[in-house]
């Protein structure tokens, strides 16, 4: 396999199974910056985040696709941006991702964002759509439920919700932590519970939900449709308390529901990843990915992929980018992932340890064929 330049496509028929859609409105440099990172505040004055390593990535492997030379300034790149439109650039970014399918995570800021059916049109590639947990819940708390009609009221309210979608993802990570009563809560402890959130959304109505009992019933209910359930691990903006989202926290909970056999998705999981690969080797229904990371470790990248390869069985390991808001990300998650897969794998085959065939095994499970298998998709990438 030949690692992909900055100007080609990667060759594997990748499916990314955990994104976002991109942004709709033009941005200003502000704006563009603060989806350079994580973090929810600007820089501070006379900084800039193209200086870290994604916005040189941007800059270097991104410039080429809008028709400038690699590595030219944060200034010109911006200009050529506004040139194109935010629509033009998008369409070039996301078709020179060359992934063959996408699962969109609809459920954050989505109304700043395409919509499922614009970035199909976009992407010119299938879509599938992947149910946020908590958001499903707060349209139902907020529609007039009651604490005692809630539990019922969620069920038939997900099943609405994922009629299309091929699996579900829990941001417990943020709104609690992993730290949390691994067993399946009592309808009488769900019903108390949602009590609570009722009142606190009564007294301020812009409150989230965070009750740990009402966050493990949507858990528990995702896991008992036996579709994927993912969980964001690690790395993230300031609403996580990066200790309580290290996925060792999640062991009781695995050992829980591994005889369901509902598959448990870990994503992003830095600087947890190699924590994540030792589960996904003990537990059958638990696999990983390295998610946004990738872009943000920049010329790092190919040592944090290997370093999830030291245990993660090749079947247990998938692709996924995390891109969220821009097209950059999109772009920048799928080159640099196949050109690192290519890169890591080919020093096992130059050791001696792999054969080359065991690269292009290694390349295809993790980029297609393990997303394909657990998340049921038809056979046409």
């Amino acid at each position: 396999m030949t690692p992909a330049t900055e100007t080609t496509p990667p060759r594997l028929p990748l499916i990314d199974h955990h994104v976002h859609g991109v942004v709709t409105a033009d941005l200003d440099r502000a704006a563009f910056e603060l989806l350079l990172t994580e973090s929810p505040l600007a820089s501070p004055p006379g900084t800039t985040m193209f200086d870290s390593q994604l916005g040189i990535a941007v800059r270097r492997r991104c410039a080429p696709v809008l028709d400038l030379e690699p590595g030219v300034s944060a200034e010109r790149y911006l200009e050529r941006r506004a040139e194109l439109g935010t629509r033009e650039v998008s369409r070039r970014l996301l078709r020179g991702a060359a992934v063959a399918r996408w699962l969109i995570d609809t459920g954050f800021q989505a109304s700043e964002l395409t919509t499922i059916g614009e970035f199909a049109d976009l992407s010119q590639n299938p879509v599938a759509e992947i149910v946020r947990l908590e958001g499903v819940a707060e349209q139902v708390l907020r529609s007039g439920t009651s604490a005692e009609q809630f539990a019922d009221a969620f069920g038939a309210a997900l099943e609405r919700a994922s009629a299309d979608a091929v699996g579900y993802k829990s941001i417990v990570a943020y709104r609690y932590g992993f730290d949390f009563d691994p067993a399946r809560p009592a309808a009488a402890e769900v019903a108390a519970a949602a009590g609570r959130v009722l009142a606190d959304f009564d007294a301020d109505p812009a409150a989230r939900l965070t009750d740990p009992v009402v966050l493990r019933h949507l858990i528990w209910t995702a896991i008992d449709t036996g579709r994927p359930v993912q969980f964001h691990v690690g790395f993230g903006d300031t609403d996580v308390r990066l200790h309580r989202s290290d996925p060792s926290l999640l062991h009781d909970f695995l050992l829980a529901t591994a005889p369901i056999g509902t598959p448990v998705m870990l994503l992003h999981c830095y600087p947890y990843h190699r924590t994540a690969g030792h589960l996904a080797h003990v537990f059958p229904h638990v696999y990983m990915d390295v998610g946004a990371v990738l872009n943000h470790v920049g010329a790092r990248s190919a040592a944090v992929l290997a370093e999830t390869l030291e245990l993660t069985p090749l079947h247990k390991a998938l692709y996924s980018s995390d891109a969220f808001g821009l097209p950059e990300l999109h772009y920048l998650g799928a080159t640099g992932f196949a050109a690192d897969i290519a890169k890591v794998t080919g020093a096992f085959v130059a050791d001696g340890a792999w054969s080359a065939a065991d690269a292009e095994r290694a390349a295809y499970l993790i980029g297609t064929a393990n997303a394909a298998r657990v998340y049921r998709l038809a056979a046409d990438v």
